[in-house]
């Protein structure tokens, strides 16, 4: 894994650094005016550059996340299509174009120093450039784009654009550099107008450029969210201002509705879509849709939430131990989330909506970070979160809510079994993931193994896995003698004699759980660790192989995956996630939880049955 993200990351960090540097002469620029005349030597116009810039990056991430959640939870959807990753590959680049135009503006301020003299705001430029937009921009718009969708431009160009079925609000400026230039020079138009009739403004600029963000980005967003009566109370407006729904038409059918913002001209040339306010009527209205599956889980460390599919989605496409290296540059912001988010979390929220053939799936986030789940004063409010998600599926209808990472703690309710003593008549079925888990775990063990070391035996899983493997006649190695007696005393008295106790005794398999730097370099060399627990191990040893957690690869019928899960890599899913997946494919009935746990190897069949691919080959 490390082999094949390395090189990307590298590249990435290199293109990263190499696109903003392109902003350096405005900063060396701005500091060069500082030191030799003072602040006061720098204007209006000037000290928006930067700023306005960051304010994009805002304006359009906020969108971004906006649209993430809507589309996993809302059920005014407007295309129900899956992105993958080709796509988010594809649109990675999307501040490209905010750097490009920010390039061009302090090139348009050097070059033009009237700029210089702006005024923060005068209503004549604004009335200006609101007539320049509605007139020239939106009619020379029109026809470009109706141009870009001949063969010939289409398949050398535009098409880049529309290779994107399911628009986010970041496919608005995707698109090749020729384009964007154009693009630029349409909505210069403007602004250079009133630089020349001497009505310009910054501040006017500024919001010029926030309406087009807007603008784009609610076009491409794919929920509905205009409402009606504003149409109701102006209808005018429906001339002046497209929907989501309207746009969202335009790359499904292709030939129709090509205004930028303005829909008469779609009017007027009789290219609007017939389907438009049947469209957006049905978008606004919406189908309340009930998942067959809830997978729960909860935020890791603080950057985690970055990682979440509503959070930066470059980085969500990517495993969790691959981040970016401007990561630590948001470090306040995640400590600012984290607090927010413990104060005012007071309910799982939706971040993630899956398909696998007709079953449908989501994630639910409880917003609590894993050092929260040892402080025991929080346990009780943790364990309200959980309930509360629990009671809140059954009620929808759910059929099966899967208990990811430390939702199902055994300190914390038993494995789930707290909130089956608490609700014996709940309909949703709680899963804790443990039989597949432990299959998996079996199935990583080579076949040919006469004896592994168990590093702990504490947890369901390794108590599970000790008595599949002894078995087996597989002699399994404990250290620790308090949890050896437990262990031996739970099992029958054939398999507990291929049980040992031992500190001398080396083999080259290690079942761990949580093991630290110290205990993995007593290993011999060569050895396998293979993690029984959610979380991976940290890798101290480079003379060792390390396995992923639990986890298989997800059949290629699963759609509208584009982010990892945690610290797996593409379409891999944890054996926790996917043994609620089992349940409800399997029309299994029976709670998972506590000390109840489905037989291994039946749910190692059943995965396979459905198309989960194994990890590693025993």
């Amino acid at each position: 894994r490390f082999s094949t993200w390395y090189p990307f990351g590298v590249a990435k960090c290199c293109y990263v650094v190499a696109q903003y540097l392109v902003m350096a002469p405005v900063v060396v620029h701005g500091a060069y005016r500082v030191m030799n005349k003072g602040w006061g030597d720098i204007d209006l116009a000037y000290s928006l550059i930067l700023p306005s810039l960051a304010l994009r990056m805002i304006h359009n991430q906020i969108w971004i996340s906006l649209s993430r959640y809507q589309t996993a939870r809302s059920k005014h959807r407007i295309v129900d299509r899956d992105i993958e990753f080709e796509q988010v590959d594809r649109e990675r680049g999307w501040d490209d174009q905010i750097v490009f135009n920010g390039l061009l503006f302090y090139v348009g301020y050097l070059a033009m120093p009237s700029v210089r003299r702006f005024p923060l705001w005068r209503t004549d430029g604004a009335v200006a450039t609101a007539l320049l937009h509605a007139g020239p921009v939106e009619f020379l718009y029109y026809w470009f784009h109706r141009a870009l969708h001949h063969h010939f431009l289409y398949s050398r160009y535009h098409s880049h654009h529309h290779a994107s079925i399911v628009t986010e609000p970041i496919t608005s400026v995707i698109h090749p550099f020729g384009e964007h230039i154009v693009y630029f020079t349409l909505f210069a138009i403007p602004m250079l107008s009133t630089v020349y009739m001497g009505n310009g403004s910054a501040l006017v600029f500024v919001l010029y450029i926030v309406y087009i963000d807007f603008m784009n980005n609610m076009g491409h967003c794919n929920f509905e969210l205009v409402p009606k009566w504003m149409f109701q109370v102006f209808p005018p407006l429906k001339y002046l201002m497209y929907t989501p729904s309207f746009h969202s038409l335009h790359h499904t059918q292709f030939r129709t509705n090509y205004s930028l913002f303005m829909p008469f001209y779609d009017y007027i040339y009789s290219t609007m879509d017939k389907a438009s306010d049947e469209l957006y009527e049905s978008s606004l209205k919406g189908t309340e849709e009930t998942p067959d599956l809830v997978h729960l889980t909860h935020m890791t460390n603080l950057q985690s939430a970055y990682h979440l599919r509503v959070g930066f989605a470059s980085i969500a496409s990517k495993p969790s131990d691959n981040s970016e290296w401007y990561m630590w540059t948001l470090w306040p912001l995640a400590w600012l989330s984290m607090v927010v988010a413990w104060i005012y979390g007071s309910s799982a929220f939706v971040v993630e909506r899956i398909k696998l053939k007709k079953m449908k799936m989501q994630t639910w986030v409880v917003p609590r970070y894993n050092f929260q789940y040892g402080l025991t004063w929080d346990r009780e409010s943790i364990n309200d979160l959980i309930e509360k998600a629990i009671l809140d599926a059954d009620v929808r209808g759910v059929k099966v809510l899967s208990l990811g990472l430390l939702n199902q703690a055994k300190q914390l309710n038993g494995n789930g079994e707290l909130f089956r003593q608490k609700y014996p008549k709940l309909g949703v079925r709680i899963v804790d993931g443990s039989g597949l888990a432990t299959g998996v775990v079996l199935k990583s063990i080579p076949s040919d193994a006469k004896q592994v070391f168990l590093h702990t035996g504490t947890s369901k899983i390794a108590r599970a896995v000790a008595m599949a493997l002894c078995g087996k006649g597989i002699q399994v190695i404990m250290n620790r003698k308090k949890e050896y007696d437990m262990l031996k005393s739970q099992m029958p008295e054939n398999r507990a004699s291929y049980l040992k106790c031992s500190s001398n005794d080396i083999t080259k398999i290690w079942l761990v759980e949580r093991i630290d730097d110290k205990e993995q370099r007593m290993a011999p060399k060569g050895t396998v660790f293979i993690p029984i627990s959610q979380f991976p191990l940290k890798k101290v040893r480079k003379d060792c192989t390390y396995l992923s957690t639990p986890a298989m690869k997800i059949p290629d019928t699963m759609q509208n995956i584009h982010s990892c899960e945690n610290w797996l890599p593409r379409r891999v899913m944890s054996a926790w996630h996917i043994a609620g997946i089992l349940h409800v494919l399997e029309g299994w009935s029976v709670h998972e939880c506590g000390d109840d746990m489905m037989d291994p190897e039946k749910a190692w069949s059943a995965a396979i049955r459905h198309g989960f691919v194994p990890l590693t080959k025993a």
